[in-house]
């Protein structure tokens, strides 16, 4: 009975974080709320006849507006959530001090870039991205598999290294891209084709990391996780 009890507690102490991490629920409101919501309020405004500029700048407030509410909730800053805030924070005021659309379109590419660099940047610390970011939302005994194929696999560790390159090259692609755009094609078209571009790279990253991880657990006799 002893070892049903305290499996039966650990599962009930991973529930509620389980949930909390659950990495559909985030990309689903993340998605619907800095992506999805920004785009409909800009060519809402849009046809309601406000200018570029200015619909750009308001449909871009709302994830600042989100950060903001985040932290006065949690009452906490997180380093991740500071990062973003500055990022917003100094590009809209650059885009209001010059009133320049393709500027305001510009500065999206800002964080893809920065997440990009962030990404391969990991590739030099101890563990990378994608290593330490997948384990944490992993089942128990998964997540052992992986620190134990990690301790003693060399094909494991540059599996997950050729992985966060992956992202980290997609999300440099997808920030060249829109600048590309931002400066070449017509305004209005762009927050659409930007987030057409963001959704294609991602798509082909994640089956690159599905496709890949399949065939590196079957090598290593391992369930696929990724």
């Amino acid at each position: 009975m002893e070892p049903r009890t305290e499996e039966a507690e650990a599962e009930a102490a991973a529930a509620p974080q389980g949930e909390e991490r659950n990495p559909r629920t985030t990309l689903i409101k993340v998605t619907a709320l800095d992506i999805a919501l920004p785009l409909l309020l800009y060519y809402g405004l849009r046809m309601l006849g406000m200018n570029q500029w200015l619909a750009l700048v308001v449909s871009g407030a709302l994830p600042l507006a989100r950060l903001v509410y985040q932290v006065v909730r949690e009452r906490k800053v997180e380093r991740t959530t500071l990062f973003s805030l500055s990022i917003i924070v100094t590009s809209t005021l650059v885009s209001l001090l010059t009133g320049d659309p393709r500027l305001v379109l510009a500065r999206e590419s800002y964080f893809t870039a920065l997440v990009g660099l962030w990404m391969l940047s990991t590739l030099l610390a101890k563990r990378p991205f994608l290593y330490a970011a997948t384990i944490q939302i992993l089942p128990e005994a998964t997540a052992r598999s992986w620190r134990e194929d990690w301790e003693n696999s060399p094909e494991f560790r540059k599996a997950m290294r050729l992985m966060t390159a992956a992202w980290g090259a997609a999300f440099l692609i997808d920030a060249a891209g829109r600048v590309v755009m931002a400066y070449t094609l017509p305004v209005d078209s762009v927050p659409l084709l930007g987030t057409g571009l963001l959704v294609v790279m991602l798509i082909a990253v994640v089956q690159f990391s599905k496709a890949y991880a399949k065939r590196l657990s079957a090598r290593l006799g391992r369930p696929s996780s990724v």
